[in-house]
């Protein structure tokens, strides 16, 4: 079996789809070494990986023109041999040119929106995505022989937009082996509240900063925000005049983004993630906080219901009242109780996020739609 994957970038500066679609290949490749893969992606300056060091796996750099389209993808998918094509994110031309060119090779292919279609993002820029719509976004995922999406919450958006392929219902895992199983030692001269992710007005860190504000003194004591991303300067330096009109230089700092090791030890070293976003299809840091044993507050913009039905967080309405009635009971407790949040939490990815399982369901969905036997359990299907 052989499967071409598409997606614009795997740029570090990108965030968790690149993390996401990279960390599943090779979860697959390490699982079935008869499957072949090459991940097809545009030129960037720092790609999270260059190589999958397998000789199952490659990764193809294509130039490309205006619009972001690429005769170099265009060639590299004319000549494939791919049996199945899988495409990552919408709006943007590489995924649409895999799309056409599956189409008129009658290659069947998946398209995982990335939490592309949930309302609020379809809100952003709303005029360029509904020319884009009538253009050509409507019909690539309408000839998708399945859309992949990665929770509950994702199924019903594309569900409400009409679309009635089989939705195939897959969370986002994470790689638990790079992820530390012993207990850490949390800080405590000041105990940190963290928020890593891409720095964007999607993220809700307006109203974490504003919730800051209206905590009391005592409870925000021995207590400090680090927020660590990558963005548009602009916006970033926009919160850091937030902050000082705030008078809270001192309480809230806002830092590179860190990678690797140093990110990990970043999450360990928390007491509380906090990730007050808008709007999530899977929201991967989560998960990735729940790793290093740190407790999570998210909002019911991500597809984390998990953090209360296994006692590991808050899931709490989007806006700064939520938050600030959350963040008020959870400054309170003690870190022994903190940490058995964290604990909870990390079996919880365990049990249910580890890239192993994702990577078996994929692999599993993949030798459905190419050879059509029982229908998967995760597989949504309603028929045209």
């Amino acid at each position: 079996m052989k499967i071409n994957h598409v997606i614009t970038s795997i740029d570090i500066s990108t965030g968790g789809p690149a993390r996401s679609v990279t960390h599943l290949i090779s979860e697959m490749l390490s699982l079935d070494s008869n499957i072949k893969i090459d991940l097809e992606t545009l030129k960037s300056p720092e790609p999270i990986l260059k190589t999958f060091n397998t000789p199952n796996g490659n990764v193809y750099f294509h130039d490309f023109e205006k619009l972001g389209l690429s005769k170099s993808l265009k060639n590299s998918l004319k000549k494939s041999e791919a049996h199945l094509l899988h495409g990552h994110g919408l709006w943007q031309m590489p995924v649409h040119q895999m799309a056409k060119m599956a189409r008129e090779r009658h290659i069947p292919y998946i398209i995982t929106p990335r939490g592309m279609l949930e309302p609020w993002s379809l809100t952003q820029s709303p005029l360029k995505k509904k020319l884009a719509l009538s253009l050509f976004q409507n019909k690539d995922l309408d000839h998708a022989a399945c859309i992949h999406a990665t929770a509950p919450m994702e199924v019903k958006s594309i569900r409400d937009l009409g679309f009635k392929n089989p939705i195939a219902m897959i969370p986002n895992g994470i790689d638990l082996k790079a992820f530390s199983d012993t207990i850490p030692n949390k800080s405590k001269t000041p105990k940190r509240i963290l928020f890593l992710s891409r720095i964007h007005k999607k993220k809700g860190i307006e109203n974490l900063i504003e919730a800051w504000t209206q905590l009391s003194a005592e409870v925000k004591q021995n207590w400090v925000i680090d927020i660590y991303g990558n963005g548009d300067t602009a916006y970033i330096e926009q919160l850091e005049t937030l902050i000082k009109k705030s008078n809270l230089e001192n309480q809230i700092q806002i830092k590179a983004p860190v990678f690797g090791e140093e990110k990990l030890k970043v999450f360990r070293a928390a007491s509380l993630f906090v990730l007050p976003t808008f709007s999530e299809n899977f929201g991967i840091v989560v998960a990735e906080a729940l790793a290093c044993y740190t407790p999570v507050i998210t909002t019911k913009g991500a597809p984390w219901e998990t953090l209360e039905t296994h006692n590991c967080g808050n899931w709490i309405d989007i806006g700064v009242e939520p938050l600030v009635e959350s963040l008020n009971k959870m400054l309170v407790k003690s870190p022994e109780a903190l940490l058995e949040l964290g604990i909870n939490g990390r079996k919880l990815v365990e049990d249910q996020f580890s890239m192993n399982a994702v990577g078996k369901q994929m692999l599993v969905l993949y030798d459905w739609i190419l050879n059509q036997g029982e229908t998967p359990e995760f597989v949504k299907y309603e028929k045209k």
